[in-house]
Parts: C-alpha cells; sequence; structure tokens
C-alpha cells in the first residue's frame, strides 16, 4: 500500500493510518515530495524516514519559487514513472494539495484503486476546488464526517464508496503524546510557558493583499502582552511576503520555528492559551481538545462551527485584541465533530469489508440522489 505526502500537515493525517495499516500485516510504503524536501520548511522528510517498518522513496517535485501549476506538472512525471514500479494494490492521498491531486490523476488514468482521506469538505479557497477534483478522481473516499459524506454523494459518487471514519490527526491528539511541555520547550528553545501558537499560511486567490493581512495579523499581536510560538507557512505562493513580516518580529515574545515534531507539536497544542491563525488546526485539532482558536481570513471559510472558535478579518484588530483579551487560556467542550479519535481502526475495517476491492475502476456518476423534478 503506498501513502502519498508532501506536507507535514498531511503526513500528520496519514501517518495513524499506515502505522494502523503495518501493523495488520501490510506492506506500508511512502511516496515523500513537496515541502518535505525544502531545507526552508525544516527538512519534514526525516519525520516519515522516523516510521519503523516502512518504505520511503523521495521525489523533489519543485524548486521554491515554482507555481503550483509547475509543482502539478513535475509531480504527474514523477509519481508516474514511479506507480510503474511500485505497482501497489492501493494508493491512498489526503485532502487538497497539488501533489494529492497529481497522485489521484496518475492513479485514475491507469486504473489504480486511490483512496482519497478527507474529501467533501469547504474552506472557501482554491484548495477547495483541488479536494472536489480529488474526489471525483479517486476510487473511494475515506471523510471525517457525514456532512462530508453528504457532499460527496451530491458530487454524483456512490454510497458504497464512501466511508466516515473521522479525522486521522485527531488519533494523535486522543493519546499521550510520550513527551513532557518541558521535553519541547527544551527541545525548541521556547522560553515561555504560557503562549498561543500562530500558523498563518498564504491564500492563493489572495495574494495582492495577504501580506497585508499579516502585517495586520502580527501587528495585533505584537501589540497585546502576550507571548508566542509562531510556525512558518506553507510553501504556496505569497509565504514571501508573510515570512518577510515573520522575519521582523521581535524575539523576546514571537519564537520562530520551521516546523516541529509531531508529538512535540501535540504537546504544546494542548497545553496552548490559543492558537491564532488559518491553519485546520485551529479548526479540528483545537476544537477536539477544547483549545480556543481565532480562525483569521477566508482559508477555513465554513469547515467546523464550534463553540471555540472565533472569526476575524486580520485587519480588525480591535476583534483580535478582545479575542486575546476574553478567550486566552479559556478551556470548552471538546467538539466530536470530526470523530473520536479513532480513524485508524475505522480505516481498517474498511478495508477490511470485501466490498471495499470489488468496487469497478471505471466509475460511473450516481443519480440516486438527485431530484429531477
Amino acid at each position: 500500500m503506498l501513502f502519498v505526502t508532501g506536507t507535514r500537515a498531511d503526513f500528520g493525517k496519514l501517518e495513524p493510518l499506515a502505522v494502523a495499516v503495518r501493523d495488520a500485516g501490510h506492506n506500508v510504503s511512502f511516496f515523500v515530495t513537496g515541502m518535505h524536501m525544502l531545507p526552508t520548511y525544516g527538512f519534514t522528510k526525516v519525520e516519515v524516514n522516523r516510521v519503523p517498518g516502512i518504505r520511503v522513496v523521495e521525489f523533489l517535485n519543485q524548486r521554491e519559487e515554482d507555481p503550483q501549476d509547475v509543482i502539478f506538472s513535475k509531480t504527474v512525471v514523477g509519481f508516474s514513472d514511479y506507480l510503474r514500479l511500485e505497482q501497489p494494490d492501493l494508493v491512498v492521498i489526503h485532502g487538497d494539495r497539488v501533489e494529492a491531486m497529481a497522485a489521484a490523476l496518475v492513479c485514475a488514468t491507469n486504473y489504480v484503486r486511490c483512496a482519497h482521506i478527507e474529501g467533501g469538505e469547504v474552506s472557501g479557497t482554491i484548495d477547495e476546488l483541488f479536494r472536489h477534483c480529488n474526489t471525483k478522481l479517486a476510487y473511494a473516499h475515506l471523510v471525517s464526517s457525514h456532512t462530508a459524506r453528504q457532499r460527496i454523494l451530491a458530487m454524483g459518487e456512490s454510497a458504497d464508496r464512501i466511508y466516515v471514519i473521522g479525522s486521522p490527526e485527531l488519533d494523535t491528539h486522543s493519546a499521550p503524546s510520550g513527551v513532557t511541555l518541558q521535553q519541547v520547550q527544551e527541545r525548541y528553545d521556547i522560553p515561555f510557558y504560557d503562549y498561543g501558537i500562530v500558523i498563518f499560511h498564504p491564500v492563493t486567490s489572495e495574494l495582492d493583499h495577504i501580506g497585508r493581512q499579516a502585517s495586520d495579523l502580527f501587528d495585533a499581536l505584537e501589540g497585546s502582552d502576550r507571548n508566542f510560538v509562531v510556525i512558518r507557512p506553507n510553501n504556496d505562493p505569497g509565504s514571501e511576503a508573510i515570512m518577510e513580516v515573520i522575519n521582523a518580529l521581535p524575539s523576546p515574545r514571537f519564537r520562530v520555528l520551521p516546523s516541529m515534531r509531531f508529538a512535540h507539536f501535540s504537546e504544546l497544542l494542548r497545553n496552548s492559551s490559543a492558537i491564532i491563525g488559518n491553519s485546520s488546526t485551529g479548526v479540528r485539532e483545537a476544537p477536539f481538545l477544547g483549545i480556543p482558536s481565532l480562525d483569521v481570513g477566508t482559508r477555513q471559510t465554513n469547515r467546523c462551527a464550534s463553540e471555540s472558535i472565533h472569526q476575524v478579518a486580520a485587519k480588525n484588530r480591535n476583534s483580535i485584541r478582545g479575542f486575546l483579551r476574553d478567550h486566552w487560556g479559556k478551556r470548552f467542550s471538546p467538539s466530536r465533530e470530526f470523530g473520536e479519535g479513532s480513524a485508524a481502526p475505522n480505516f481498517i475495517a474498511a478495508l477490511n469489508s470485501p466490498e471495499f476491492w470489488t468496487h469497478p475502476l471505471q466509475k460511473n456518476f450516481s443519480d440516486t440522489f438527485l431530484s429531477f423534478a
């Protein structure tokens, strides 16, 4: 079984599934590409190579200045070559990145089974288009919620190809991290105990003013008396403008990191006073843990409705300051909108169902849930 990972974020979701598949006796490989291969973003390919009992192949699919269409085309070529060597029974992709879409396209054109994790979700940006493309290309769908299942049905996919398993990263956060907060602080030289986490990614449809958004957000944070651990943005177009703002932050109250080990990040998150930005962590993992989150901008639009999430435009500095004043350090009732932290066993159950492997490789549009009044 072959898993495709292009970012630290999707690997955090794929790892629990891959480990479960490995422990169930399957041969597991990872095709590692994208941000994992870039030193600017922490060379996170090392995280994949740390997982015991799996095989890893690495493919450099980009230079740091490459646009997404070029990254897509390079990944298609590289993954197509490797697929012919590997000949897997199943390729597993996640979400909405161009690397996943390239792998899904190669699988579809070569009639190889492709399972898509966390399809059927909305975000309001071009990532949503990529995600829906992956849904139509995929052989089967492992979704995080019943709402996502309904969206995929509306796209003409057959009900018997959709399995609700929950969000895989919650499996990690539902268990002890295996490290202490003190160990996290020592490893990453984090000097404070009361802190928020900030992750602000570019929105590719808003490149003309993403730098202004970053400036507004970090100015508001800098104007508070709070401490923050800042994780660098992903490598989408616009990241340079955000990094320019981050690089000018005063170091005493802002600890900037390119990336973190997943167990260490989990421990950091569960002990944080808040998470701020536009990462999916703020609308998925944080609500699961009851951590207050401030969702900034449009990147996660309509993704989650938990009471712990507060939405704001980056330019609304008064609202940002109000959140830091009124919600810092609070704890909310944990959200179970995206599962109980049992996606891995649910994934294995789906793979063990005989019908999973007997669907036709040529899909047909299902009109079952449509009305032609």
